[in-house]
């Protein structure tokens, strides 16, 4: 049954969401919705990002000294200086990885 409920969970979601992007022509948005829709992305990353640094698994804010904290910090002055994605993401994981086994162990 469990499984059943994954599969079927994925399907729906699957279809609700390639529905919108199959059905709808691109032309038949006007260009204020274009423009809106743009900001989309850059709305949405930040709502996945920082609940994930700043809340603990229980709910609760983290403390300041908190490894995870470092890294966005360090991945935000690479992300800045040097525009690429690739290098902001190692940077910060490199810098969290770091953090956690040889500083904080």
């Amino acid at each position: 049954m469990t499984w059943a409920s994954i599969i079927i969970a994925g399907i729906l979601t699957y279809l609700t969401r390639m529905t919108m992007i199959a059905l709808v022509d691109r032309e038949m948005l006007g260009d204020k919705i274009k423009a809106v829709l743009e900001y989309v992305p850059s709305a949405v990353f930040p709502a996945i990002i920082f609940p994930a640094i700043f809340i603990n698994d229980y709910g609760a804010f983290i403390e300041m000294n908190d490894p995870k904290i470092f890294g966005a910090i360090v991945a935000i002055i690479v992300g800045y200086f040097s525009k690429n994605i690739i290098a902001t993401i190692l940077s910060g994981l490199i810098s969290y990885w770091f953090l956690i086994f040889v500083v904080f162990s």
